[in-house]
């Protein structure tokens, strides 16, 4: 993990179809849990949604991401003005880990380590057979971490789809070569 936060930030495929991303945060870990937990805060990096915080909970997440940032930059072909997706919080342990459903690819799960007065934020979102998907679900944790960065640091991120563009051309070369 070390080697992955010293040579990039890039995520990295540590299995053939599963993406682990990780990015050190400002502290503390209740607040970066907010920031995954919290519907209001959660939709100011990623998506929208109410979460209550129970095994077998239901979650709906609503992505608007032409509101991450100003400018939000070219949305690309294909991307409607906003996204839902119905999941379940799987697995829950405050404030260290939380696992969800996560459409049809096996799921998503968020564990925080504490680094001092830093937070290690690390994301593993298994089974995402689809190439494709692969591709599009890479640069998109990537370019919606900037954005929690920029926000968790008081910084402004750049325009997102803009950098989802460009992390996708990035992941491309390095997933497929």
């Amino acid at each position: 993990m070390t080697t992955m936060l010293d040579q990039d930030r890039y995520g990295v495929l540590t299995e053939p179809a599963t993406l682990t991303i990780a990015r050190l945060l400002p502290g503390p870990v209740e607040r970066v849990w907010t920031y995954l937990t919290d519907g209001d805060l959660r939709r100011q990096w990623l998506a929208a949604g109410a979460m209550e915080e129970k095994a077998g909970a239901p979650v709906e997440l609503v992505w608007r991401n032409d509101e991450l940032t100003d400018p939000p930059g070219e949305r690309p072909d294909g991307f409607g003005n906003e996204h839902r997706m119905l999941c379940e919080v799987v697995a829950i342990d405050a404030p260290r880990l939380l696992s969800i459903s996560w459409g049809s690819t096996g799921g998503v799960t968020f564990t925080l380590d504490e680094r001092g007065d830093e937070v290690l934020l690390t994301i593993v979102h298994e089974r995402i057979e689809d190439p494709e998907v692969r591709l599009n679900v890479s640069a998109g944790w990537h370019a919606h971490l900037d954005v929690l960065e920029a926000r968790m640091c008081g910084t402004n991120a750049a325009p997102h789809w803009d950098n989802w563009t460009r992390l996708r051309t990035e992941y491309a070369e390095r997933l497929f070569g």
